[in-house]
């Protein structure tokens, strides 16, 4: 097995020590995990192009937290959620 050093965005780096934490795995296992990924579902160059990386998902787009008002945002979600459930009373056979 190779040792390999590498660099990482700090919003990659927490969100990929998250999952980590998550999946119960190391960061070493997780990183293997997804370059084996990667490399079965990236079809091998047939001398016809260059080899690109595939583009990276934006983590951070869809950040919950990233507004300044989540809590709000947070809290009317789960209003609307609730007001759109019927009552427990009125349940019909």
């Amino acid at each position: 097995m190779k040792r390999t050093q590498i660099q990482l965005p700090d919003h990659l780096y927490l969100a990929a020590h998250h999952l980590a934490e998550q999946q119960e795995i190391s960061m070493a296992e997780l990183v293997r995990r997804g370059l084996e990924y990667m490399l079965k579902v990236t079809p091998e160059a047939d001398g016809a192009g260059e080899w690109r990386l595939p583009v990276a998902y934006d983590l951070q787009a869809n950040d919950p937290f990233a507004q300044e008002d989540w809590r709000a945002a947070l809290h009317m979600r789960d209003v609307r959620a609730a007001e759109q459930q019927e009552p427990y009373g009125d349940s019909k056979p």
